[in-house]
């Protein structure tokens, strides 16, 4: 986890937005990384993003050391919609990749909303910051192996077949995404899900993020990444 803190003032940013970071300290590594907001804390001007080092940039941005500066561009992509008209919304996620919900739980919890969170992951370690996301909304957990809450995928969880939702939120990996979307599809539940297609510019230039849609081809760090179920070919 790494908090950044700005000399300026943040500017407006919205859940599922992401960063791009330079890995200045990966000396093979050109590209920038692209990273989804964890947190935003506007009070004191700091962005906290969830980091998991995979290769030689992620790790160079995970061995930043106190002080030291980050070049970022932010804020990238568009977020995921949030409506005061909604009386019951579901945020499902999954491991590392459900870091986009917590921010998106607190500017709904601002605006009113009462959201659920459902986290997934294989085992209970997989499954983080639960105490953060308990200050938004209440949490459901599911894990592969019943370490921790409900046994099973997140898509196999009993709330399921509890509630009905006016809107479902969705990050975290793609198979988890698409098993979420089918059942949102047969209750015939609005779904927005944040896509995490490689990505190199981050701005639309390059075309390496490209994701095929009902309207063509499209760049996710532009047009997404977070699009509503009903634009994609799933």
């Amino acid at each position: 986890m790494l908090v950044l803190h700005s000399q300026d003032e943040l500017p407006d940013i919205l859940p599922g937005q992401f960063v791009q970071v330079r890995a200045d300290g990966a000396k093979n590594t050109y590209l920038r990384r692209p990273i989804s907001v964890h947190d935003v804390d506007y009070e004191h001007n700091n962005i906290t993003l969830l980091v998991q080092r995979v290769g030689e940039g992620t790790k160079a941005i995970c061995d930043s050391e106190i002080g030291s500066v980050l070049n970022v561009v932010y804020p990238l992509g568009n977020g995921f919609s949030v409506s005061s008209d909604w009386k019951s919304v579901l945020l499902v996620g999954g491991g590392i990749g459900a870091a986009p919900l917590l921010y998106l739980a607190k500017v709904m919890k601002i605006k009113g909303l009462s959201p659920l969170v459902l986290l997934g992951g294989k085992t209970k370690n997989d499954i983080i910051r639960i105490d953060e996301y308990r200050k938004y909304a209440d949490v459901m957990i599911t894990t592969d192996d019943g370490s921790l809450g409900e046994k099973g995928f997140v898509s196999q969880h009993s709330v399921w077949n509890l509630r009905e939702f006016d809107h479902i939120a969705v990050c975290g990996p793609l198979p988890m995404m698409k098993s979420v979307a089918a059942i949102a599809r047969q209750k015939n539940t609005d779904c927005e899900v944040s896509l995490e297609n490689m990505m190199a510019c981050g701005l639309g230039a390059c075309l390496c993020c490209v994701e095929n849609t009902k309207e063509g081809n499209l760049c996710v760090c532009k047009e997404g990444p977070v699009f509503n179920i009903n634009r994609l070919l799933w």
